[in-house]
Protein backbone atom coordinates (compact mmCIF):
# COMPACT_ATOMS: atom_id res chain seq x y z
CA UNK A 1 0.00 0.00 0.00
CA UNK A 2 1.17 3.52 -0.76
CA UNK A 3 1.78 5.61 2.36
CA UNK A 4 -0.71 8.21 1.14
CA UNK A 5 -3.38 5.61 0.27
CA UNK A 6 -6.88 6.42 1.53
CA UNK A 7 -7.73 3.69 4.05
CA UNK A 8 -11.11 3.24 5.72
CA UNK A 9 -10.99 1.40 9.05
CA UNK A 10 -14.50 0.25 9.89
CA UNK A 11 -14.97 -0.19 13.63
CA UNK A 12 -12.03 2.02 14.58
CA UNK A 13 -13.29 2.62 18.13
CA UNK A 14 -13.30 -1.09 18.96
CA UNK A 15 -10.54 -3.31 20.32
CA UNK A 16 -9.10 -4.47 17.00
CA UNK A 17 -10.10 -1.43 14.96
CA UNK A 18 -8.31 0.98 17.29
CA UNK A 19 -5.23 -1.23 17.11
CA UNK A 20 -5.30 -0.96 13.31
CA UNK A 21 -5.38 2.83 13.60
CA UNK A 22 -2.36 2.78 15.94
CA UNK A 23 -0.40 0.39 13.74
CA UNK A 24 -1.22 2.16 10.48
CA UNK A 25 -0.11 5.50 11.87
CA UNK A 26 3.02 3.93 13.38
CA UNK A 27 3.88 2.57 9.93
CA UNK A 28 3.41 5.94 8.23
CA UNK A 29 -0.16 5.66 6.91
CA UNK A 30 -1.88 8.94 7.76
CA UNK A 31 -4.70 9.22 5.20
CA UNK A 32 -7.23 7.33 7.31
CA UNK A 33 -11.00 7.61 7.00
CA UNK A 34 -12.78 7.02 10.32
CA UNK A 35 -16.45 7.13 11.33
CA UNK A 36 -18.06 6.37 14.68
CA UNK A 37 -21.30 4.40 14.87
CA UNK A 38 -23.11 7.68 15.56
CA UNK A 39 -21.71 9.14 12.34
CA UNK A 40 -22.31 6.08 10.16
CA UNK A 41 -24.65 3.17 10.93
CA UNK A 42 -23.14 0.26 9.02
CA UNK A 43 -26.37 -1.76 9.25
CA UNK A 44 -28.05 0.79 6.93
CA UNK A 45 -27.17 -0.04 3.33
CA UNK A 46 -28.12 3.36 1.88
CA UNK A 47 -25.92 5.15 4.43
CA UNK A 48 -22.96 2.89 3.63
CA UNK A 49 -23.41 3.47 -0.10
CA UNK A 50 -23.55 7.25 0.40
CA UNK A 51 -20.40 7.13 2.52
CA UNK A 52 -18.42 5.21 -0.13
CA UNK A 53 -19.66 7.53 -2.88
CA UNK A 54 -18.50 10.55 -0.89
CA UNK A 55 -15.18 9.33 0.54
CA UNK A 56 -14.04 6.85 -2.16
CA UNK A 57 -11.63 4.84 0.04
CA UNK A 58 -8.95 2.85 -1.78
CA UNK A 59 -8.52 0.22 0.95
CA UNK A 60 -11.02 -1.05 3.51
CA UNK A 61 -10.33 -2.87 6.77
CA UNK A 62 -13.49 -4.38 8.24
CA UNK A 63 -12.97 -4.60 12.00
CA UNK A 64 -16.58 -3.58 12.73
CA UNK A 65 -18.71 -6.11 14.60
CA UNK A 66 -21.13 -6.69 17.43
CA UNK A 67 -19.01 -8.72 19.86
CA UNK A 68 -19.36 -10.25 23.30
CA UNK A 69 -18.45 -13.16 25.54
CA UNK A 70 -20.23 -16.47 26.16
CA UNK A 71 -23.02 -14.87 28.20
CA UNK A 72 -23.86 -12.19 25.64
CA UNK A 73 -23.68 -14.60 22.69
CA UNK A 74 -25.87 -17.15 24.46
CA UNK A 75 -28.52 -14.59 25.39
CA UNK A 76 -28.76 -12.75 22.06
CA UNK A 77 -27.91 -15.09 19.15
CA UNK A 78 -30.33 -13.33 16.79
CA UNK A 79 -28.65 -9.97 17.41
CA UNK A 80 -25.17 -11.37 16.90
CA UNK A 81 -26.20 -13.07 13.66
CA UNK A 82 -28.30 -10.31 12.09
CA UNK A 83 -26.25 -7.25 13.04
CA UNK A 84 -22.95 -8.79 11.96
CA UNK A 85 -24.39 -10.10 8.70
CA UNK A 86 -25.83 -6.66 7.94
CA UNK A 87 -22.59 -4.83 8.70
CA UNK A 88 -20.31 -7.08 6.68
CA UNK A 89 -22.68 -7.55 3.72
CA UNK A 90 -23.15 -3.80 3.38
CA UNK A 91 -19.43 -3.11 3.60
CA UNK A 92 -18.21 -5.93 1.38
CA UNK A 93 -20.79 -5.52 -1.39
CA UNK A 94 -20.61 -1.72 -1.44
CA UNK A 95 -16.80 -1.86 -1.52
CA UNK A 96 -16.98 -4.20 -4.52
CA UNK A 97 -19.35 -1.92 -6.38
CA UNK A 98 -17.25 1.12 -5.47
CA UNK A 99 -14.11 -0.49 -6.92
CA UNK A 100 -11.87 -0.41 -3.83
CA UNK A 101 -8.34 -1.69 -4.46
CA UNK A 102 -8.30 -4.13 -1.56
CA UNK A 103 -10.59 -5.27 1.24
CA UNK A 104 -9.60 -7.07 4.46
CA UNK A 105 -12.28 -8.88 6.46
CA UNK A 106 -11.63 -9.94 10.06
CA UNK A 107 -13.15 -13.31 10.96
CA UNK A 108 -13.09 -15.22 14.25
CA UNK A 109 -11.67 -18.51 15.50
CA UNK A 110 -15.17 -19.47 16.67
CA UNK A 111 -16.02 -20.04 12.98
CA UNK A 112 -14.43 -23.47 13.22
CA UNK A 113 -16.51 -26.55 14.12
CA UNK A 114 -16.89 -27.39 17.80
CA UNK A 115 -15.30 -30.80 17.25
CA UNK A 116 -12.59 -29.52 14.93
CA UNK A 117 -9.17 -31.26 15.16
CA UNK A 118 -6.56 -29.02 16.80
CA UNK A 119 -4.83 -26.85 15.82
CA UNK A 120 -7.50 -25.75 13.35
CA UNK A 121 -6.51 -25.52 9.70
CA UNK A 122 -8.18 -23.26 7.15
CA UNK A 123 -9.47 -26.18 5.08
CA UNK A 124 -11.46 -27.43 8.10
CA UNK A 125 -13.95 -24.56 7.88
CA UNK A 126 -17.51 -25.74 7.17
CA UNK A 127 -16.72 -29.35 8.09
CA UNK A 128 -18.99 -29.28 11.16
CA UNK A 129 -21.24 -27.08 13.33
CA UNK A 130 -19.81 -24.29 15.54
CA UNK A 131 -19.88 -24.19 19.32
CA UNK A 132 -23.60 -23.63 20.21
CA UNK A 133 -22.92 -20.83 22.72
CA UNK A 134 -21.74 -18.50 19.95
CA UNK A 135 -23.30 -20.06 16.86
CA UNK A 136 -25.04 -16.88 15.66
CA UNK A 137 -21.83 -14.86 15.68
CA UNK A 138 -19.85 -17.73 14.14
CA UNK A 139 -22.28 -18.21 11.25
CA UNK A 140 -22.15 -14.51 10.44
CA UNK A 141 -18.36 -14.51 10.41
CA UNK A 142 -18.30 -17.61 8.21
CA UNK A 143 -20.54 -15.73 5.79
CA UNK A 144 -18.15 -12.77 5.64
CA UNK A 145 -15.12 -14.91 4.91
CA UNK A 146 -16.94 -16.90 2.25
CA UNK A 147 -18.31 -13.77 0.57
CA UNK A 148 -14.79 -12.38 0.22
CA UNK A 149 -13.66 -15.68 -1.25
CA UNK A 150 -16.58 -15.78 -3.70
CA UNK A 151 -15.90 -12.22 -4.81
CA UNK A 152 -12.25 -13.02 -5.44
CA UNK A 153 -13.22 -16.04 -7.54
CA UNK A 154 -16.15 -14.51 -9.42
CA UNK A 155 -15.01 -10.92 -9.91
CA UNK A 156 -11.25 -11.16 -9.43
CA UNK A 157 -11.37 -8.34 -6.86
CA UNK A 158 -8.66 -8.34 -4.20
CA UNK A 159 -10.89 -9.18 -1.23
CA UNK A 160 -9.14 -11.20 1.48
CA UNK A 161 -10.00 -12.45 4.96
CA UNK A 162 -8.17 -13.57 8.06
CA UNK A 163 -9.18 -15.54 11.16
CA UNK A 164 -7.28 -14.30 14.22
CA UNK A 165 -7.00 -16.19 17.48
CA UNK A 166 -8.95 -14.78 20.44
CA UNK A 167 -8.23 -11.05 20.56
CA UNK A 168 -7.32 -9.07 23.68
CA UNK A 169 -5.59 -5.76 24.20
CA UNK A 170 -5.75 -2.05 24.90
CA UNK A 171 -9.29 -0.75 24.54
CA UNK A 172 -10.95 -4.04 25.47
CA UNK A 173 -14.50 -4.07 26.83
CA UNK A 174 -14.70 -4.26 30.63
CA UNK A 175 -18.51 -4.40 30.87
CA UNK A 176 -19.25 -7.56 32.95
CA UNK A 177 -22.30 -8.30 30.77
CA UNK A 178 -20.40 -8.13 27.46
CA UNK A 179 -16.71 -8.73 28.11
CA UNK A 180 -14.60 -11.62 26.89
CA UNK A 181 -12.63 -13.78 29.30
CA UNK A 182 -9.48 -11.63 29.74
CA UNK A 183 -11.12 -8.30 30.67
CA UNK A 184 -13.72 -10.21 32.69
CA UNK A 185 -10.99 -11.86 34.76
CA UNK A 186 -8.98 -8.66 35.14
CA UNK A 187 -12.10 -6.92 36.42
CA UNK A 188 -12.93 -9.77 38.80
CA UNK A 189 -9.45 -9.92 40.33
CA UNK A 190 -9.03 -6.17 40.49
CA UNK A 191 -12.36 -5.70 42.30
CA UNK A 192 -11.65 -8.69 44.58
CA UNK A 193 -8.29 -7.13 45.49
CA UNK A 194 -9.87 -3.76 46.27
CA UNK A 195 -12.66 -5.34 48.32
CA UNK A 196 -10.51 -7.90 50.12
CA UNK A 197 -12.66 -10.77 48.83
CA UNK A 198 -11.41 -14.20 49.93
CA UNK A 199 -12.13 -15.88 46.58
CA UNK A 200 -13.04 -15.29 42.94
CA UNK A 201 -15.41 -17.48 40.95
CA UNK A 202 -14.14 -18.85 37.64
CA UNK A 203 -16.74 -19.99 35.11
CA UNK A 204 -16.34 -23.62 34.03
CA UNK A 205 -13.69 -26.12 35.02
CA UNK A 206 -10.70 -24.00 34.02
CA UNK A 207 -9.48 -26.83 31.79
CA UNK A 208 -10.46 -25.30 28.44
CA UNK A 209 -7.42 -24.39 26.34
CA UNK A 210 -7.22 -21.09 24.46
CA UNK A 211 -4.85 -19.22 22.19
CA UNK A 212 -4.86 -15.42 22.50
CA UNK A 213 -3.44 -12.75 20.21
CA UNK A 214 -2.66 -9.17 21.25
CA UNK A 215 -4.81 -6.74 19.22
CA UNK A 216 -1.81 -4.74 18.01
CA UNK A 217 -0.33 -7.98 16.66
CA UNK A 218 -3.61 -8.65 14.82
CA UNK A 219 -3.37 -5.20 13.25
CA UNK A 220 0.27 -5.72 12.35
CA UNK A 221 -0.61 -9.07 10.77
CA UNK A 222 -3.56 -7.57 8.93
CA UNK A 223 -1.42 -4.85 7.39
CA UNK A 224 1.12 -7.52 6.45
CA UNK A 225 -1.61 -9.48 4.62
CA UNK A 226 -2.83 -6.38 2.82
CA UNK A 227 0.69 -5.94 1.46
CA UNK A 228 1.64 -9.59 0.90
CA UNK A 229 -1.43 -11.78 0.27
CA UNK A 230 -4.10 -11.87 -2.44
CA UNK A 231 -5.46 -15.42 -2.24
CA UNK A 232 -9.09 -16.51 -2.27
CA UNK A 233 -8.80 -18.59 0.90
CA UNK A 234 -8.90 -17.17 4.40
CA UNK A 235 -5.68 -17.08 6.44
CA UNK A 236 -5.36 -17.98 10.12
CA UNK A 237 -3.44 -15.63 12.40
CA UNK A 238 -2.31 -16.83 15.82
CA UNK A 239 0.36 -16.46 18.48
CA UNK A 240 1.46 -20.09 18.16
CA UNK A 241 1.02 -20.81 21.89
CA UNK A 242 -1.89 -21.69 24.15
CA UNK A 243 -2.76 -21.96 27.83
CA UNK A 244 -5.66 -23.23 29.92
CA UNK A 245 -8.25 -20.86 31.35
CA UNK A 246 -6.95 -21.79 34.79
CA UNK A 247 -3.37 -20.91 33.76
CA UNK A 248 -4.66 -17.64 32.30
CA UNK A 249 -6.57 -16.97 35.52
CA UNK A 250 -3.49 -17.60 37.66
CA UNK A 251 -1.38 -15.33 35.45
CA UNK A 252 -3.90 -12.48 35.66
CA UNK A 253 -4.23 -13.02 39.41
CA UNK A 254 -0.46 -12.59 39.77
CA UNK A 255 -0.32 -9.50 37.53
CA UNK A 256 -3.18 -7.84 39.42
CA UNK A 257 -1.69 -8.78 42.77
CA UNK A 258 -4.74 -10.58 44.16
CA UNK A 259 -3.93 -13.07 46.93
CA UNK A 260 -7.25 -14.90 47.41
CA UNK A 261 -8.45 -18.23 46.07
CA UNK A 262 -9.77 -19.26 42.65
CA UNK A 263 -13.00 -21.26 42.88
CA UNK A 264 -14.24 -22.98 39.71
CA UNK A 265 -17.96 -23.30 38.99
CA UNK A 266 -18.29 -26.40 36.77
CA UNK A 267 -22.02 -25.77 36.31
CA UNK A 268 -21.10 -22.86 34.00
CA UNK A 269 -20.07 -23.54 30.36
CA UNK A 270 -16.45 -23.98 29.30
CA UNK A 271 -17.19 -23.39 25.63
CA UNK A 272 -14.95 -25.37 23.27
CA UNK A 273 -12.44 -27.37 25.29
CA UNK A 274 -9.60 -26.39 22.96
CA UNK A 275 -9.33 -23.70 20.31
CA UNK A 276 -6.07 -22.95 18.57
CA UNK A 277 -5.53 -21.94 14.96
CA UNK A 278 -2.85 -23.41 12.73
CA UNK A 279 -0.82 -20.39 11.61
CA UNK A 280 1.45 -22.26 9.20
CA UNK A 281 0.14 -20.33 6.18
CA UNK A 282 0.85 -16.84 7.52
CA UNK A 283 4.13 -17.99 9.07
CA UNK A 284 5.13 -19.27 5.65
CA UNK A 285 4.47 -15.80 4.25
CA UNK A 286 6.89 -14.37 6.80
CA UNK A 287 4.71 -12.98 9.62
CA UNK A 288 4.92 -13.91 13.32
CA UNK A 289 3.31 -12.40 16.43
CA UNK A 290 5.55 -10.12 18.50
CA UNK A 291 3.83 -9.87 21.92
CA UNK A 292 4.08 -12.62 24.54
CA UNK A 293 1.12 -13.27 26.82
CA UNK A 294 2.46 -11.76 30.04
CA UNK A 295 3.67 -8.59 28.31
CA UNK A 296 0.30 -8.15 26.62
CA UNK A 297 -1.66 -8.73 29.82
CA UNK A 298 0.45 -6.23 31.73
CA UNK A 299 -0.19 -3.61 29.04
CA UNK A 300 -3.93 -4.25 29.23
CA UNK A 301 -4.01 -4.03 33.03
CA UNK A 302 -1.94 -0.84 33.03
CA UNK A 303 -4.34 0.66 30.49
CA UNK A 304 -7.33 -0.41 32.56
CA UNK A 305 -5.87 1.17 35.71
CA UNK A 306 -5.39 4.47 33.90
CA UNK A 307 -8.96 4.36 32.59
CA UNK A 308 -10.32 3.47 36.03
CA UNK A 309 -8.34 6.21 37.75
CA UNK A 310 -6.12 3.82 39.73
CA UNK A 311 -2.62 4.52 38.33
CA UNK A 312 -0.93 2.58 41.14
CA UNK A 313 -3.34 -0.38 41.07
Amino acid sequence: MEKNAKIYVAGHTGLVGSAFVRQLRAQGFENLVLRTHGELDLTRQADVEAFFAEEKPEYVIDAAALVGGIRANSQAPADFYYVNMAIQNNLIWTALRAGVKKFLFLGSACQYPRECPQPMREEQLLTGIPEPTNEGYALAKIGGCRLCSYIKRQYGADFISTIPANAYGIGDCFDPEKSHVIPALILKYHNAKLNGAPSVELWGTGAAMREFLFADDIADGGIFLLENYSGAETVNMGSGSELSIMELSQLIKRIVGYEGQIVCDPTKPDGMMRRMVDSSRIHGLGWHAKTDMETGLRKVYEWYLRQAGHPEG
